[in-house]
């Protein structure tokens, strides 16, 4: 059982009438739009179970293109982020799914288009608290709440990739929390999740980098104050 914490119990600072209906869906979104290579030109929100049902009147839909945005959830924009979508010429559209009842009740799937007519898809749930979980990239299935310091690598599942990362991170003397791997078969493309107890130095990012097999690594930095709008 997880244990609770004050924050769990009071709820964050935020925007909006439900932490897991607004703070929570914006933080799914803003993991999104740092994992997105490009700048983003469209994003399409499929919602799933309470999200689906209940999404205007509990300021999801906002909640969700704040995320995008790049606002936090204390943003007094987060109230007008239609207005702010539609300034900044992003396209956006909502689907809900209600036939589909295996997924928790708090779950969006977000695609993102960007100027390189590449689609990133992420799959996230809120899971009270303005908490989040991360559940799927592209398609393959993983598992981070972005609450440490985290580094999410693209990745060829090839021998010694992972071994490379964590020497580029002891390099910079950096503490790994936990080193999960996640793939869809061998060989094939996996994702790299690291967490760690410290803030991890641009340079080790770019030392990781340098390998060939290695595509992308993306630093995960939720605290709105450090965000910006370069990705659109």
């Amino acid at each position: 059982m997880r244990e609770l914490s004050v924050f769990d119990i009071i709820g964050p600072n935020m925007i909006g009438p439900s932490s897991s209906h607004t703070a929570g869906a914006l933080r799914i979104a803003a993991v999104a739009r740092m994992l997105a290579k490009g700048q983003i030109r469209g994003v399409r929100f499929t919602l799933y179970g309470s999200f689906a049902r209940t999404y205007r009147g509990h300021g999801t839909d906002r909640a969700l293109l704040a995320g995008i945005l790049g606002f936090g959830p204390e943003d007094a924009r987060l109230r007008d982020a239609f207005v702010w979508a539609e300034a900044s010429g992003l396209r956006y559209a909502f689907h809900c799914d209600e036939e589909t009842k295996d997924l928790h009740p708090n779950t969006v799937d977000i695609a993102l288009d960007d100027d390189s007519g590449r689609t990133t898809v992420i799959r996230g749930k809120s899971i009270g608290g303005g908490a989040m979980v991360i559940g799927k990239i592209n398609g393959v299935e993983v598992d981070f709440s972005g609450e440490y310091n985290t580094l999410v690598i693209e990745q060829q599942d090839e021998k010694g990739v992972l071994a490379h990362i964590t020497k580029c991170l002891c390099d910079f003397n950096v503490n790994i929390a936990f080193a999960k791997l996640f793939r869809e078969s061998k060989g094939q493309i996996a994702y790299t999740i690291i967490e760690t107890d410290e803030a991890i130095p641009e340079e080790a990012v770019a030392k990781i980098l340098s390998a060939a097999n290695i595509w992308a690594a993306t630093l995960l930095t939720l605290d709105p104050r450090a965000q910006n709008n370069d990705n659109l």
